[in-house]
């Protein structure tokens, strides 16, 4: 300073501690943390269901405009199930494989719902507020849970499409802005695209708050609030449409097929409070840290009337999550109740909760901002830290990692592709062999596709997991076994020696032995070759073509109008600095 006399006024809200944190760094923070992990490919081994959406892309690599898959339940459709994130798997596995597709679009996933916690948070807090609720999606336990443990990649990816479309509705509602009616009806399309649960219910616990907030904001500052309701809908019934048409395939094969199958068992369904397991894996995992700040959460919330509506949604949300736990879930879907599970609940009453989790954070930072930082950090770290540690200390056990190239090379060699076969005890490895085999299963892991008398009448999921479902899935097994020779059913391959009484009761004999002998293979000589079976099901060669261009397009659509469809800049704010402020001296006369 050439003149130590004179006055700098530095604002206090340049500190490191008192700015928001850059959506830049954001993302970044969120690549340093989940990419390790993704690149090591560690849901392909510890979690449910990666192998199931990998088995769906693999379809998709080979057959992309015909959804028909005959591989499981002597044949099903594909459209029963959303296709977008199967789809961009299927187009980067021709460049990486598609394990590694799969861990690139999980990425993408994770990324995006760091980003819509922030752009979510944003629409009810200050900007440093919603930067530390992205920084703590980063970190959420739910996210880990059902990216590591149950492998749902559909559900963490349409979460946040979802909840990025959010702010142009908002933004759309409050300027009538078509650049916000695009994007955001893309982002929404895109969506359901992923995951049509998400956007079912989204529209009632994410819309209808942002809706509010809306015209709250909007009223205050003099807007009709009728303009911004009819807005909303004009937003509503173009979404509507849309969805329905880029999701035709799927809401033709529902209506053709509703599902009227027993119901099957499901662990988010139970008491969390009457099994500490299921507590455990439901709750106290998913949540981690976010459970000490709940009282935070209801006093906040319920003090500030801008926070309310956001308070009621993420309270509706909670104790739907909870499964049987209260009766709330069952009031408001009745016999819906038996059809759904409730884990990705948890990650959609996070992401409701964490705008005000950031005030809280913001809060303890500008108490004590070096500690303040320290507590919240390790809060967080700890959070993941459970979830990931829960892995290994979890009862639950998956058989991703089993090894069965073994079964592959069996069922691909000496025409054994011309019989179809079964699996006992592999768990979800059932979906790694379906991916690389040529031979067909008369069984499957994607439940809401069985259309076989066998196994809709019995309250059981997967044969290959037959025993883990009581007499319900006994029964099923030994019926599908009686009718081995409708199906074409020659080969079983068997990893858990309980049910070998039963084949060889059944006139089965073994064959082969892979693995030390840990899996055998048991053959039926008299089982004639597998013959198509016949099936109303099949989807029309139109809907093939819709359901190959309409769901991928609407992504690509999204893309580029996020990307290339810029808002008009606004015009910065005036601010007003007080005229006197107090003053602290310091050595030399010098004054902050």
């Amino acid at each position: 300073m050439k003149d130590s006399q004179e006055t700098f006024a530095l604002p206090t809200a340049t500190r490191i501690w008192r700015r928001p944190i850059p959506v830049a760094a954001i993302i970044l923070l969120a690549l340093a943390i989940h990419a390790p992990l993704l690149l090591m490919e560690m849901p392909a081994t510890t979690s449910y269901d990666a192998n199931l959406h990998i088995f769906f892309a693999s379809h998709y690599a080979h057959h992309w405009f015909n959804p028909w898959n005959e591989k499981w339940f002597g044949g099903f459709s594909q459209t029963t199930y959303p296709p977008l994130t199967h789809q961009w798997i299927a187009l980067l596995s021709n460049v990486v494989g598609l394990t590694e597709a799969f861990m690139l679009v999980q990425l993408a996933a994770v990324v995006l719902f760091a980003v819509g916690a922030y752009r979510f948070a944003q629409l009810w807090v200050d900007d440093r507020a919603a930067s530390y609720a992205g920084v703590l999606a980063v970190f959420a336990g739910s996210l880990a849970f059902l990216v590591y443990s149950a492998g749902q990649l559909p559900t963490t990816m349409s979460a946040p499409l979802y909840f990025l479309s959010l702010p142009y509705l908002y933004a759309w509602c409050r300027s009538g802005s078509w650049r916000s009616l695009l994007k955001g009806v893309a982002l929404t399309l895109a969506a359901a695209s992923a995951h049509h649960v998400t956007l079912i219910f989204g529209s009632v616990l994410f819309a209808l708050p942002v809706l509010w907030l809306a015209w709250y904001d909007g009223r205050k500052v003099g807007q009709s609030g009728t303009a911004i309701v009819a807005r909303a809908f004009v937003f509503a019934g173009i979404a509507a449409v849309g969805v329905g048409i880029v999701l035709l395939p799927y809401w033709i094969a529902i209506i053709r097929h509703p599902i009227e199958q027993m119901p099957i068992p499901h662990a988010s369904r139970s008491n969390l409070m009457m099994n500490w397991v299921y507590g455990m894996n439901y709750f106290i995992v998913p949540y981690g840290a976010l459970i000490l700040a709940l009282p935070f959460i209801v006093i906040k919330g319920a003090s500030n009337p801008r926070l309310r509506v956001l308070l009621l949604a993420f309270w509706v949300t909670f104790l739907i999550a909870l499964g049987g736990t209260t009766p709330v879930p069952r009031w408001i879907f009745g016999r819906a109740f038996e059809i759904l599970t409730y884990e990705r609940f948890t990650l959609w009453a996070t992401v409701l909760a964490l705008p005000i989790v950031g005030l809280l954070v913001e809060d303890v930072i500008d108490r004590s901002p070096r500690w303040g930082a320290i507590g919240a950090g390790a809060a967080a770290v700890a959070s993941l830290g459970l979830a990931m540690g829960w892995l290994t200390w979890s009862p639950f056990r998956t058989y991703s990692s089993l090894n069965v190239d073994s079964v592959i090379s069996f069922l691909n060699r000496d025409g054994h592709d011309q019989y179809r076969y079964l699996t006992l005890g592999f768990g979800n490895a059932l979906s790694k062999v379906s991916t690389y085999a040529n031979a067909n299963s008369i069984d499957g892991e994607y439940n809401s596709a069985r259309l076989l008398p066998e196994m809709t009448r019995y309250g059981a999921a997967q044969l290959t997991s037959a025993k883990f479902f009581g007499v319900a899935g006994m029964d099923s097994l030994r019926a599908m076994l009686q009718h081995a020779n409708h199906y074409g059913l020659k080969f079983i391959f068997v990893h858990d020696p309980f049910y070998e009484p039963l084949l060889v009761f059944g006139g089965w004999r073994q064959v082969e032995t892979y693995e030390s002998g840990a899996i055998t293979v048991w053959s039926k000589d008299d089982a004639p070759p597998a013959r198509v079976i016949p099936s109303d099901a099949v989807p029309a060669p139109w809907e093939g073509l819709i359901w190959g261009i309409l769901p991928v397009g609407s992504s690509v659509l999204a893309i580029l109008f996020v990307l290339f469809m810029v808002e008009p800049r606004r015009v910065a704010e005036q601010v007003t600095i007080p005229a006197q402020a107090p003053e602290r001296v310091y050595d030399q006369g010098v004054r902050l």
